[in-house]
């Protein structure tokens, strides 16, 4: 079992280590931490207590992971989780905190990659593949789907759901709901139209992208989506709308660039 830890780290004697685990200078492992195979721990980053990491997971240098829920009423000796998957880059200075509720989570799922000073808040969950570009701060219990892309400087309203595939234009304030597959922007955010390059990029091309363009008309035009062909994606979208929202959606714009409520 190969391990890389530098003299000057800090590791709590009930930490569980993987195979072949690097630990920088002065970085800090709290008690009851759980790290993967193969895991990277930065110069001066930090794992709290009740985090569990998968594999092959990256947190560079003064990253944080499982810091107190930024919850007035939070008491620090509840029992609470940052749950994290495989494979996720942490940059310099990201932030996630565990769930303020006894025995909750935060969850992390895997393939994601956080860039500098984005911040995970309490009881989020974020799906595989997601990317958060710089200075992104999500508040207490967002929801964040798969393959998600959201640009820098964004913030997003506790309780939001952002669905898998969408892009968020950066910048923006969301204090609504993002449907998936779609691109939203502007001040106040808007959808746009669908996430063309981001479902190119996934494969969703053909009658797959024509079903979900057909869906974006029906959805703006508050229409049901009854009669649209059965794909994997309009399933998925039927199932996120049908889950009652506690934000409500954003607005549309049409092509002529005229807002509509």
């Amino acid at each position: 079992m190969a391990q890389h830890i530098h003299p000057s780290a800090c590791i709590a004697s009930d930490v569980t280590l993987g195979d072949n685990i690097t630990i920088g200078p002065f970085a800090v492992l709290e008690a009851g931490v759980e790290l993967g195979d193969g895991c990277q721990v930065g110069a001066h980053a930090v794992v709290q207590r009740y985090v569990k990491m998968g594999a092959g997971n990256i947190l560079h240098p003064h990253a944080v992971l499982g810091g107190l829920p930024q919850d007035t009423s939070f008491k620090a000796e509840t029992v609470s989780w940052l749950i994290c998957g495989d494979n996720n880059v942490f940059r310099e200075g990201f932030t996630a905190h565990r769930s303020s509720k006894e025995n909750g989570e935060t969850r992390i799922g895997s393939g994601c990659f956080f860039m500098n000073n984005s911040h995970v808040a309490h009881d989020c969950t974020i799906g595989d593949g997601t990317i958060f570009a710089t200075n992104v701060a999500i508040g207490g219990f967002v929801e964040v789907g798969d393959k998600v892309f959201i640009g820098g400087g964004v913030v997003a309203h506790q309780f939001c759901r952002i669905g898998s595939y969408a892009i968020i234009q950066g910048t923006t304030g969301l204090n609504m709901d993002v449907i998936p597959f779609m691109l939203v922007g502007g001040r106040p955010a808007r959808h746009y139209k669908l996430n063309t390059i981001g479902l190119r990029r996934a494969g969703i091309t053909g009658d797959r992208y024509n079903a979900l363009s057909s869906a974006f008309r029906l959805i703006k035009n508050k229409q049901p989506l009854d009669n649209l062909e059965d794909t994997e994606e309009i399933r998925y979208l039927k199932e996120w709308l049908a889950v009652k929202s506690k934000r409500g959606l954003h607005g549309f714009i049409d092509v002529s660039g005229k807002a509509e409520s």
